[in-house]
């Protein structure tokens, strides 16, 4: 301590320079990049940009006071429980909420194969910590969710993509030569981020069969399953699993159904798998917040999300509607978009001599902000594709912000 003030009161008020430490980084921290997603939603804080860049859920779709009136039960009735340390895997109403709710979808998994987590996320940086060895080999969707990639990319793993069409992911695609020796093969089967494809129930067989068959782990990630509002539902890969389940890890989150300042998440795994995960999570934060999981079992356990989800849902496809309807008066024919049944996003496809980055470039400077697509790519990228989000943004808004892009890509013709 007395080394450390002695370097900082040494300095001479006259140094042009800041004061910063000499830390020697980590290879890993080496590693570390800012998500080009969070890079841009930067330029997005001014009141003017429309932005189709983030992915976050729509602040109307909050229950601000029924959350408001569970943090008040839960401390008025239960408040010293709620602001002590709590186990590792969650608190046990809850875990058991979760399992009956996948058991309700068609899975067979018992709360003890449920770790609940801080967001999505976290779910994501505990299963490289426990599954990826520097090199290992990792079989992604191309494209694939960012935040994944970047996730994953902390621990060095070799990324193997798998080809997708308009479809999603290929079962087909993933022959022995392929998959041997990956660690898993990480997917999200409904409205994928960034494309908001989903694959239907053939595939999905298809996938599960071919995974079992490989002994391929598959790591099921859906945060957008339950905001599907065209279509037919289709079944999680966790419960078309079957008896073969324990080669599907489950990820899910309250962050889309209540909203994400919760940051409260889950794993359905393998107890073997959650056993370790337990034990990485000890090693990170202890215990998900024990007060944020009582607030949110007091909201879901007598089924509030079946009066809540409704209204979420026609949010999302009243303006997912009104981009659609935007792209098709304003896009010029050689652009091609996906049409999601759920979710908040679409893809976007140019003409090939067209490079979004260099579009994004243009469309900043006249307020209209989106996500190029080449950084979701673990392979080769596709500098003519881009995403849009439509979920935050009124539909005036949406209108607008489409008719600049429009202007903007036709310009390149």
């Amino acid at each position: 301590m007395f080394a450390l003030f002695s370097v900082l009161s040494s300095r001479s008020p006259s140094m042009d320079k800041p004061f910063e430490p000499v830390c020697a980084f980590s290879e890993r921290a080496k590693q570390l990049t800012s998500s080009a997603i969070r890079e841009i939603l930067k330029v997005t804080e001014r009141p003017e940009v429309i932005s189709f860049a983030g992915g976050l859920p729509a602040p109307g779709g909050f229950p601000v006071e029924v959350v408001r009136a569970a943090f008040d039960k839960v401390l008025a009735t239960n408040g010293r429980a709620a602001l002590q340390y709590g186990p590792t895997e969650g608190y046990a109403p809850l875990r058991q909420w979760v399992a009956d709710d996948l058991n309700r979808a068609g899975a067979n998994v018992a709360p003890d194969q449920i770790l609940i987590v801080s967001g999505s996320q976290q779910a994501l940086d505990l299963l490289g910590k426990v599954l990826i060895d520097e090199g290992s080999k990792i079989l992604v969707e191309d494209p694939s969710y960012l935040g994944a990639l970047q996730s994953f990319s902390l621990y060095q793993p070799q990324y193997v993509p798998v080809p997708t069409d308009d479809g999603g992911l290929i079962p087909e695609a993933i022959t022995p030569e392929l998959a041997a020796g990956a660690r898993f093969l990480y997917a999200l089967p409904n409205f994928q981020n960034p494309t908001g494809r989903t694959l239907n129930l053939a595939r999905r067989k298809a996938l599960v069969q071919q995974a079992a068959q490989l002994g391929l782990p598959i790591i099921e990630d859906d945060p957008y399953g339950e905001l599907r509002y065209a279509g037919e539902p289709q079944p999680g890969l966790l419960a078309l699993a079957g008896e073969c389940g324990a080669n599907v890890i489950r990820l899910g989150t309250f962050s889309k159904v209540l909203a994400p300042g919760l940051r409260l998440g889950y794993i359905a795994a393998h107890r073997s798998i959650i056993d370790k995960l337990v034990q990485a999570k000890q090693a990170t934060d202890l215990h998900t917040p024990t007060l944020t999981q009582m607030a949110v079992y007091e909201v879901v356990k007598d089924g509030f999300l079946e009066q809540h989800l409704p209204t979420v849902r026609e949010i999302y496809r009243a303006q997912g509607r009104c981009m659609l309807e935007a792209i098709e008066r304003e896009f010029p024919d050689t652009v091609s978009w996906t049409r999601p049944e759920g979710g908040m996003f679409l893809w976007v496809t140019l003409p090939e001599h067209i490079d979004s980055a260099q579009l994004l470039t243009q469309a900043v400077a006249q307020n209209v902000a989106f996500v190029p697509g080449a950084p979701f790519y673990a392979g080769k990228p596709r500098a003519n594709t881009l995403r849009l989000s439509f979920a935050t943004v009124p539909e005036e808004r949406i209108r607008a912000g489409i008719a600049i892009l429009g202007k903007l890509i036709k310009q390149y013709a």
